[in-house]
């Protein structure tokens, strides 16, 4: 004899834990009397599935179903919290359907793994509502201080932000999240990393005492992680900061959502379905009514593209304040200098050396050089044909001074290396990095400390305001104590080289910052770059106009169909998956397939798939990318249920090369 149901909505609507996109909805489970109460929506519950045992979350009770057999009744609740509120499960299904992914995917994303333990733990009395800032840090900008007090007084404006070099992104964002939460709304701040997190932390601590909000991270450590989740769920607190991780946060009565340079590639999420942060908080955004505020020294394309459009309103400094602030030049930019300077058109040219010089005597002076290592590719003396190896023909390289030649990628010495192509065994280094620089500019100014800050090795947070040279990689420059007096900007030229859709875009982001750490010019600041003074970019930096730049960029995609002026997607897997796929693709009017590109072999071989990828790229008008996503989404349900090989899709992909 079957236990009994619960008397009050007997039925569980349950989306299961199951990442195959033909099952990609909820199934009716019967709720037992046993679990009458505990099984709420929102619950985490295990299943019977497919004659397995699954997780799942609860989305809704109900008292009627479709189906017409015996349901099977939940296995049990997997502890009493409601951690999926409708808010997210609604966002989950957005952000999947966008994405043409699953929404199990996504849920993966959105809700950490249960903690028991904490759990069990007793809840935080609540954050007090904080008195409303007076916006005064904002004063510099048109409008400024009015987003202030619009935040506060319960107002939702949809800010696009170009912070100025010598203001303090972390008070800036702290004010913004303050008011919003004077209003008694939620505030909800992502931004790129770590030590990013940990200045705006320190922020709001000062400015309301510990307790008043939370960090989400994702390398938090799970039981950290659950406990700052639980505390947001509950509503004990009203402002959320975090990395990528905390986009999805269940912020109750959501007033405000704000990122920090969203340009960086570090909210590009690696794991399916790929969801960029920026997309996730525009769709809280227009689904909740919130503000939004995209703020960062640098213009992305995508939030010049909310100005293009009207939906959102710039907040800028007068070119009075900005000229005070910035003063940014480019070694060799005057022909009449360059030609009497024989050392104008060197990688470290005189001018560099004389401001290193000056500048360091006032304070710390930062130089971003834009390579980690030492030699970091190697060509032939004498013809200037790269060097490879000769086992796997990877670009040979030079860790140190003392350092053998050998191959960056299988790491096999190469000590008697001779040009294939002229027979020389002579070596240069056409590109060097940080050490190298740090190196040289050591032997330039003897005496002189010389400190270094390496993405992926070691970073610094801070320097003191005492002399010293910083040679930093970009996303690896520390702040300095009452700023940098001199930054300047090495080998521009190899950012500005990038084979990719957004190089320039990405150069003047890293470049402006690196200069956005240096004095105010009024306080003898000045930035110097070395590259090409007739480069777009370059002219952008110096005249530190982020917002002519994006829309000079929107432009020139809008002429080659590129986004965001449109929609794209990419297919990538085995060729004859790929043509069958395709052939059964319903794309939208409009849309265009270009491809297939066979795609480079990763360099470890245990990654190696067992043949040649290739990838197409499915190209469709602005307007019709739901209809592609939707497509997309057909396609994975198609191949899922005839068991057919998977295929990698990504909507909006970070790169197209």
């Amino acid at each position: 004899m079957p236990d009994p149901v619960a008397e009050v909505d007997p039925v569980a609507r349950v989306l299961v834990d199951v990442p195959l996109a033909h099952l990609d909805r909820p199934f009716d489970y019967a709720v037992p009397a046993t679990m009458a109460d505990a099984a709420r929506p929102g619950v985490r519950v295990k299943v019977r599935f497919a004659g397995k045992d699954v997780h799942g979350f609860v989305l809704a009770r109900t008292s009627r179903t479709d189906h017409t057999g015996r349901l099977q009744p939940l296995r049990r609740v997997v502890g009493e919290e409601p951690v999926l509120t409708p808010e997210v499960a609604e966002l989950t299904a957005e952000v999947a359907a966008r994405y043409a992914g699953t929404r199990s995917d996504v849920l993966r994303l959105a809700v950490p793994s249960r903690h028991a333990t904490v759990e069990k733990e007793p809840p935080r009395d609540p954050a007090p509502t904080p008195a409303a800032p007076s916006g005064a840090t904002w004063a510099a900008y048109d409008g400024g201080e009015r987003a202030v007090d619009d935040l506060a007084a319960g107002g939702s404006p949809r800010l696009v932000w170009s912070v100025l070099p010598g203001d303090d992104p972390s008070a800036l964002l702290a004010d913004a999240a303050v008011a919003t939460a004077a209003s008694g709304r939620g505030a909800l701040v992502c931004l790129p990393d770590h030590r990013d997190v940990a200045r705006l932390d320190a922020a709001l601590t000062q400015r309301l005492g510990a307790g008043s909000h939370v960090v989400l991270t994702a390398d938090a450590g799970p039981a950290k992680r659950y406990r700052a989740f639980l505390a947001v769920r509950r509503g004990a607190v009203r402002i959320v900061i975090g990395t990528r991780a905390a986009a999805f946060a269940p912020v109750r009565d959501l007033g405000l959502v704000a990122m920090w340079d969203d340009g960086d590639d570090l909210f590009d999420e690696p794991r399916a379905p790929y969801p960029h942060t920026r997309e996730v908080l525009l769709v809280r955004a227009r689904s909740s009514g919130s503000a939004l505020l995209l703020a960062a020294h640098a213009r992305s394309v995508e939030a010049e593209y909310l100005l293009r459009t009207d939906w959102a309103r710039e907040v800028v400094a007068p070119r009075d304040v900005v000229r005070e602030r910035v003063a940014v030049g480019v070694a060799g930019a005057d022909p009449v200098v360059a030609a009497r300077d024989a050392g104008a058109h060197g990688r470290l040219p005189s001018e560099v050396i004389t401001l290193l010089r000056t500048a360091v005597a006032d304070g710390p002076v930062l130089v971003q050089a834009p390579r980690v290592g030492y030699a970091t590719r190697l060509a032939c003396e004498r013809c200037r044909t790269p060097a490879t190896c000769r086992v796997c023909h990877g670009p040979l390289r030079q860790r140190g001074p003392v350092r053998p030649v050998e191959c960056a990628w299988c790491a096999t010495p190469e000590p008697g290396w001779q040009c294939g192509e002229c027979g020389h065994r002579g070596l240069r280094a056409p590109v060097l990095g940080d050490a190298r620089t740090a190196e040289e500019i050591g032997r330039a100014l003897p005496g002189t400390t010389i400190r270094q800050s390496s993405s992926g090795e070691r970073v610094l947070a801070g320097v003191p305001a005492t002399p010293a040279v910083v040679v930093a990689t970009p996303g690896a420059e520390p702040v300095a104590e009452g700023g940098y007096a001199a930054v300047v900007l090495l080998d521009t030229w190899l950012l500005l080289g990038r084979a990719d859709l957004r190089a320039t875009e990405e150069a003047v982001r890293r470049w402006s910052n690196a200069a956005a750490l240096v004095r105010p010019a009024v306080e003898g600041g000045r930035v110097l770059a070395v590259g090409d003074p007739a480069h777009p970019g370059l002219q952008a930096l110096v005249r530190w106009d982020p917002g002519g730049l994006a829309r000079r960029e929107i432009e020139d995609r809008v002429a080659a169909h590129l986004p965001p002026a449109s929609r794209v997607a990419t297919l990538t897997g085995d060729p004859a998956d790929l043509e069958q796929g395709l052939a059964g693709l319903v794309l939208p009017p409009g849309a265009e397939v270009l491809g297939p590109v066979p795609l480079d072999p990763p360099r470890e071989p245990a990654r190696a798939p067992e043949t040649d990828q290739v990838r197409y790229v499915l190209r469709v008008p602005r307007a019709a990318g739901p209809a592609l996503s939707a497509a997309l989404q057909d396609l994975q349900v198609h191949r899922s249920t005839r068991k057919l090989p998977h295929l990698r899709v990504e909507v909006e992909p970070a790169e197209l090369g």
